[in-house]
């Protein structure tokens, strides 16, 4: 009966999660238990495991976390069905304790007391379906103990389950098979009516772009390097990386959507889409990047961004003298402190709202976000963007300061090597890659092959100082194993560190190597 207990078990919470997750259409998605659990343990997880958890998992590092979840969940479920008996309460007990912490904690996360209704609904629901299951299966159990008594002369091996332990079973599987699928039915329907509900997909795909005042010129010939293995100049959209705190992608509508700018201002201003409409955007190029990113890592990507100037926007609300920093909010309550110099020193600081020609994908921070060269994504680029909040570095921290990171963050000079693979035969071979260094520009590259002098490498034309450049090395491999090596130098003359040092707490540091086996 073990199995059918534990059985019972993972399917009373599955009806637990299911319904919680419909009853959180109506008090927002965020108050679903698995996510209300899932965001408390990204805002607490240790900042050595979090990096690991990216360098390993790259972009798929949620899917990783909720899977890890579903089978941490799936286990103590099954426990807790192995517990519970009609006159024991144990499975009960487990599950009650667990509804009653993230009732709390989605009360924490929303602020409203309505919050602990998906937790407080499905936990009852969850033990009634787990107290009904428990009492099926001990009759059950009862049954197949009397049948199991001495056999008599008109019984024997092989004889048919009597009736009582025929109706047991049924029993048992029907209400299992009940309960399963009341758990689906209500995920399903959360699911769909969430989606009817909050989706804003289909509104951004009616969006028509305003024209930019001035559009971005095409990319010289020699931007964008044929060569196979080498990340292109501009990253698609599918393709760019994705990063942040957020379990649930928000689904902000440009119809309720605004922009507070305040604090230190001599006035307060806010904008909504329509206001933006009757303003001329400009467009860019720009390389954003993740401090996150390991050395050689793929945690970066660039972009043609459509939006309009911070500088325009900061200065309408008019930033009081003793202001240094601008501390943006995302419609989930994320924060991400940027220096106001950082926003106003001439750079193309945008609030974007296209994203390569297409309105901003909902992953990326549709209806808004921001964009600002030359500063890693955690002080900078916040997504689903709602306020700017003018302020002083003293007064305030962010989302990431406030555990241990920097709070200025400027991006160092780096490079990574695509091309070639690991194993490649003898001959003449192509080694290439791209470079950054943001807001200064890339000069060179050079490359080290085993313990051999430093080569350079030829560099693909400069668009502008604010995006990566690729670079090309021509070499005659020869048979044996090799290293190679690359460093990038900026416009200042100045190479990136060889010193190796990791993401925390303010960006990786250290030369690319790649190991390639010529056979």
């Amino acid at each position: 009966m073990a199995f059918l207990r534990m059985a019972a078990g993972v399917l009373a919470a599955g009806l637990v999660f299911g319904l919680a997750q419909l009853v959180a259409v109506f008090t927002g998605a965020s108050t679903a238990p698995l996510y209300a659990l899932g965001d408390t343990v990204v805002d607490r997880t240790p900042d050595g495991l979090r990096e690991w958890a990216i360098q390993s998992f790259g972009t798929h590092d949620k899917t990783v976390l909720f899977l890890s979840m579903g089978v941490v969940a799936v286990l103590v479920a099954a426990g807790a069905g192995l517990l519970e008996r009609t006159r024991g309460y144990g499975g009960s007990a487990v599950f009650a304790v667990l509804g009653v912490f993230t009732a709390l904690l989605a009360i924490g996360r929303s602020g409203s007391v309505a919050g602990a209704l998906p937790a407080v609904v499905g936990t009852i629901a969850g033990i009634a379906a787990l107290r009904a299951s428990a009492r099926r299966i001990d009759l059950f159990e009862r049954a197949k103990d009397e049948a199991a008594e001495p056999v008599t002369a008109t019984g024997g091996a092989g004889a048919a389950d009597p009736p009582a332990v025929r109706e047991g079973r049924r029993r048992v599987l029907f209400g299992l098979a009940g309960t399963g699928v009341l758990a689906a039915g209500a995920g399903l329907a959360g699911g769909l009516l969430r989606s009817a509900r909050g989706d804003v997909g289909a509104e951004r795909a009616a969006v028509t772009l305003p024209a930019p005042r001035v559009p971005t010129p095409g990319l010289p010939a020699d931007a964008d390097l044929p060569v196979p293995g080498l990340t292109p100049y501009v990253t698609a959209n599918s393709e760019f990386y994705r990063i942040d705190t957020a379990l649930i992608v928000p689904q902000v509508s440009k119809e309720s959507w605004s922009l507070r700018i305040h604090g230190l201002v001599e006035r307060e201003i806010r904008l909504g889409w329509d206001d933006l409409a009757r303003r001329a955007p400009v467009e860019r190029l720009i390389t954003l990047a993740c401090v996150s990113n390991p050395v050689g890592g793929d945690l970066i990507g660039n972009a043609r961004w459509l939006g309009y100037r911070l500088d325009e926007l900061l200065a309408e609300a008019g930033p009081l003298p003793e202001a240094d920093m601008v501390l943006s909010h995302s419609s989930d309550g994320w924060t991400a402190g940027t220096p106001l110099a950082a926003l106003t020193d001439g750079r193309d600081a945008l609030l974007a709202v296209g994203m390569n020609g297409e309105p901003l994908p909902v992953k990326h921070g549709y209806p808004a976000r921001l964009v600002v060269p030359g500063l890693y994504g955690y002080v900078s680029a916040t997504k689903w963007v709602t306020e700017l909040e003018v302020t002083r570095f003293d007064r305030a921290t962010a989302y990431w300061t406030r555990r241990g990171w920097s709070d200025r963050g400027p991006i160092k000079t780096g490079t990574r090597i695509d091309t070639p693979g690991a194993r490649i035969r003898p001959g003449r071979t192509v080694i290439a890659g791209v470079a950054w260094a943001q807001h200064r520009g890339v000069a060179g590259v050079e490359v080290q092959v085993d313990d051999g002098p430093w080569l350079p490498a030829r560099l693909s034309a400069e668009v502008t100082t604010d995006t990566w450049r690729q670079w090309v090395l021509d070499w005659d491999a020869t048979a044996g194993p090799h290293t190679l090596r690359a460093r990038a130098i900026d416009e200042t003359g100045r190479p990136q560190t060889a010193v190796q040092t990791d993401v925390v707490p303010d960006g990786a540091t250290g030369y690319p190597t790649r190991t390639v086996q010529v056979a």
